[in-house]
């Protein structure tokens, strides 16, 4: 497991067939993505899992060292958690949601509520339940599970069930 700031998935936000990322996630340092992710591959490491936060949206990649090359295979998952409260309530989808997902196809999950991320990890599966707050700008607001998302052990693609 690799545990840090902010999303290792490269992050198109613009639609069309121009790539455009932020450069504060680790699309800013492609070669340090590439080396992390190909040593993991050529280690034979088979349930590589990162787990991030700092986007202010819950979103859950596959990850693969080169995402301008289609043969570049997935090598691991990565689940980035949401904040608990900045930015308001928040909503299923905002419009960068929306082109994150249409622009991203390793992009499995995407959410923009508040909330955040309970893992369960076996041997045999890591499990992300992604948790959200209906509300957090009012008191009494309630939490609930928006998706349940499944890595088998093994396999570095993300399943739902």
């Amino acid at each position: 497991m690799l545990a840090h700031q902010t999303a290792i998935a490269q992050l198109d936000v613009r639609e069309g067939s121009e790539t455009v990322v932020p450069m504060d996630t680790w699309d800013g340092y492609t070669a340090s993505r590439e080396r992390i992710l190909d040593a993991a591959r050529e280690r034979g490491v088979r349930n590589l899992v990162s787990i991030a936060g700092d986007l202010h949206r819950s979103v859950a990649s596959e990850l693969r060292p080169d995402y301008d090359d289609d043969a570049s295979p997935n090598v691991g998952t990565e689940f980035v958690g949401t904040s608990i409260s900045s930015g308001r309530d928040g909503m299923d989808h905002d419009e960068t949601g929306r082109i994150l997902l249409a622009e991203n196809p390793h992009i499995k999950y995407h959410n923009f509520q508040r909330g955040y991320v309970r893992c369960e990890v076996t041997p045999q599966q890591w499990t992300a339940d992604y948790r959200v707050a209906d509300k957090v700008t009012e008191p009494d607001g309630t939490v609930s599970t928006r998706a349940r998302l499944v890595v088998e052990d093994g396999d570095p693609t993300i399943h739902t069930t």
